[in-house]
This record gives C-alpha cells, sequence and structure tokens, in this order.
C-alpha cells in the first residue's frame, strides 16, 4: 500500500501456556483513514494495539510507524501514536488542566498552554478545567481520556473500545468528535463490539477472530459483497408448514407463520425472487405485504465469525 501511516507484518503473540492471542497479522492503515477493528471479547483486539502502542511485547513480526520500525525507533513510534485504553485510569484528585498537560510533558513536548486549551475547547472541556477528575461523568473522564491520548500531537490514535459505558447520546457525541479529529488530519483506528459505531463511522473494517484477521474490506464493499438481503411476505392466512411445492427456495416461517421469508443475494444474477412469487401466487397463496430487508454490518460480522470468514479476507 503506498501511503500507509501504519504497517502491521506477520504480528504474532503467544503465552507460555501455549495460548496464541495473534496469528501472523497483517494489516496496512491508511493515511487519514478511520478504521474499525471488530471482533468478539478474547478475539485478539487489545492485544493487538497494546503491541502497537509498546505495552504489550510481540512473539513475532514488525511494525512500521510511518515507515520506520516501532521498536528500533521507539521514540518516534511513540510520538507518534496516542492511546485511549478501555479503562479509565486517572488521578482521581488531578484537575482536567493538569492531567492533560501532564500528558503533553510525558513525550517531551514544551509547555503549550494555547495548545492545551484549544484541545479542551475542542472536546468541550474547557468549562471544566479545573475541576477534579473524581467529580466528572463517565463520558467527561473518556474525553479528557481522549485530550490526553492527543496531547503530544499525534499522527495516529488509538480507541480502544472507546463507547464502553457512554450513554447513546455520548455515544453519538463521540462519534462526532472522533469525525473532527479526521478531518484535523488524525489516522483513528477504533476497536469496538458496537456494530453501529463502525457502520456508522468507519471508512474500513478489519474483522479478527481468535487472533487471526478473517475479513479487511471497505466498509461499503464488504456489506455488498457479503450483504444478502430477506424477502418477507405477510401472508392473508397463517401457514403451519411450508408447502412441498416451495421447497426449492429454502424459506422459513416467521410471526406463528404469518410471515414466509426468503434470504438471497442481491449481487446474483438470478435472485429467484421472479420465480418465488410466481409459485405462490400459482398455488393460491395470499399475501397482504411484501418487503425487503438489506443484512447489516452484524449480520455480516455474526456470520463470519460463524464460519470462519471463509473467502472474505483481502
Amino acid at each position: 500500500m503506498t501511503d500507509a501511516i501504519l504497517s502491521i507484518r506477520g504480528l504474532r503473540k503467544a503465552y507460555a501456556s501455549g495460548t496464541e492471542a495473534l496469528k501472523a497479522v497483517d494489516l496496512d492503515i491508511r493515511r487519514g483513514e478511520i478504521f474499525a477493528l471488530l471482533g468478539p471479547n478474547g478475539a485478539g483486539k487489545t492485544t493487538l494495539i497494546s503491541i502497537v502502542c509498546g505495552i504489550v511485547t510481540a512473539s513475532g513480526g514488525e511494525v512500521l510507524v510511518d515507515g520506520k520500525n516501532w521498536q528500533s525507533d521507539y521514540r518516534h513510534a511513540r510520538q507518534r501514536i496516542g492511546l485511549v485504553p478501555q479503562e479509565l485510569t486517572t488521578d482521581a484528585f488531578e484537575s482536567v488542566l493538569s492531567t492533560v498537560s501532564f500528558s503533553r510533558g510525558l513525550y517531551g513536548k514544551p509547555r503549550d498552554p494555547a495548545r492545551i486549551e484549544d484541545l479542551l475547547k475542542r472536546l468541550s472541556l474547557w468549562d471544566k478545567r479545573k475541576a477534579k477528575m473524581m467529580e466528572l461523568s463517565g463520558g467527561m473522564k473518556r474525553r479528557v481520556m481522549i485530550a490526553k491520548a492527543l496531547s503530544h500531537e499525534p499522527d495516529i490514535l488509538f480507541l480502544d473500545e472507546p463507547s464502553a459505558g457512554v450513554d447513546v447520546e455520548l455515544r453519538r457525541d463521540m462519534w462526532d468528535m472522533v469525525r473532527k479529529l479526521r478531518t484535523d488530519g488524525v489516522t483513528i483506528i477504533l476497536t469496538t463490539h458496537y456494530i453501529e459505531e463502525a457502520e456508522e463511522m468507519a471508512d474500513r473494517v478489519g474483522v479478527i477472530s481468535k487472533g487471526e484477521l478473517i475479513a479487511l474490506e471497505d466498509k461499503k464493499v464488504l456489506m455488498k459483497k457479503l450483504g444478502r438481503k430477506t424477502l418477507k411476505l405477510t401472508l392473508a392466512e397463517a401457514m403451519t408448514t411450508i408447502p412441498p411445492e416451495l421447497s426449492d427456495w429454502n424459506l422459513a416461517l416467521e410471526d406463528d407463520g404469518h410471515i414466509l421469508c426468503y434470504m438471497f443475494d442481491a449481487n446474483a444474477e438470478k435472485t429467484g425472487v421472479p420465480s418465488l412469487l410466481r409459485r405462490v401466487s400459482d398455488l393460491g397463496i395470499g399475501f397482504k405485504d411484501l418487503s425487503t430487508h438489506q443484512s447489516s454490518l452484524e449480520d455480516i460480522f455474526v456470520g463470519l465469525v460463524h464460519d470462519g470468514g471463509r473467502g472474505a479476507t483481502t
């Protein structure tokens, strides 16, 4: 990839117990994109982030941060990367302003009160700058964690489960904030188990399961390639069983026999829908309504994890 700001090559992590948390993961992150890494609990999402951010030692492989090795050029890598961890760990008695300013100093950056003020204002934290961390709500604490991660002006921001413990309204605010960061030129990598988070924000989606990257695709392409549609016929009279004359379509009954369902590939040359409707009409089966439903990213994700992502990774 020509414009990868982060290149992960053959990254592995195995523990003394024999457990393989990561199995030779290859991944390129494009400069300026929002990339969502999806996976069930224990899939390896946090392990991957922790290795890239220098918190966990890899068993093998390498990471290039803008072309430089993250171990031999450790200082370069750390200055380019910001991390918002899943756990909210801050000094309860520190003020918001002190907490964020201190984080900037940790990376050897000179004091810059104007920049910190601008950062806090962008994150709607300026009015809370004198408040102690212990006085803040969970959503505000999450904003402070993002401010801490951005205090040294990184180009890459990792968000590990950014919406954990945040209510729906604050989650929407978080999404808006992440989009603004991308507009400012920050590359965003987020891990999440909230499917709607990835569907709402991400440019690309990776799916990780049991330490392996089983899908990697532009979000829209992935949904088009793997998404299926469901045709639902609301019947005039409920069915107890599906007539044998309809066995070619692999149908299912829902809502106590009031809805006849047919799942099909919308991209296929022949979907089977016209022939199904003709057969239903020939059999004298009446229906009151007809609707189609496009598979969501959640449907795709569940299917990928269930079948191991065969044929999905590009």
